[in-house]
């Protein structure tokens, strides 16, 4: 059994050792657990890191400032798992035949690749509030790059004509080879790059 049927998940390799315990891969035919993992304790640790995409693509809410508030991400897609599993689908496929490589190891490269290490944080001292630099949690930097990818997604989508998988395709490759056109990477060196100024 493989992922979509298609895709060997066993030989994935992660570098980032913090973030193994993190990512959950494993060969299922269908990215789909209807919640079975969240009756127990953590529980985004067990979803599978390829059903996690599904599920941030389904979000709803207004976008960011990038976006200038002029559409609601997912606004045709909330709650639509099937579409949502296919944009992937297809986003894996057009990834394999522009690489030649295993579509899941350029998702996680992508995953890697766009992990804030530090982001700022404000704390209270007698009274004055100030910005200071923290480290970021393992589970909050794959929640981080998710969304970034996503919004890229989104964002890149709007007013184009390219279609949403194309568009996921293009965002996981090009944050995959650390591209500076890629809006995850972009938003990654930005949290740093603020935090760096906040130590």
């Amino acid at each position: 059994m493989r992922v979509f049927g298609k895709w060997d998940a066993s030989e994935i390799k992660i570098k980032d050792a913090g973030l193994v315990p993190y990512i959950t891969l494993e060969n299922k035919l269908s990215m789909h657990t209807f919640g079975a993992s969240t009756a127990q304790g953590k529980s985004k640790e067990r979803i599978n890191i390829i059903e996690r995409l599904v599920n941030k693509l389904m979000r709803s809410g207004q976008g960011k400032k990038k976006l200038g508030g002029k559409f609601y991400r997912g606004r045709l897609n909330c709650g639509k798992k099937l579409l949502s599993l296919k944009a992937v689908d297809e986003a894996f496929d057009t990834i394999n035949k522009k690489t030649g490589k295993n579509p899941i190891q350029v998702f996680i490269e992508a995953l890697e690749n766009s992990t804030p290490n530090e982001d700022v944080t404000r704390i209270t001292k007698g009274g004055v509030a100030s910005a200071e630099s923290v480290d970021v949690a393992p589970i909050k930097k794959l929640d981080e790059a998710i969304k970034n990818i996503v919004l890229a997604t989104f964002a890149n989508t709007f007013s184009s004509k390219n279609t949403f998988s194309d568009t996921l395709a293009s965002e996981i490759m090009l944050a995959a080879s650390k591209d500076q056109k890629s809006y995850s990477i972009k938003r990654k060196d930005e949290i740093e790059r603020i935090a760096r100024s906040s130590r």
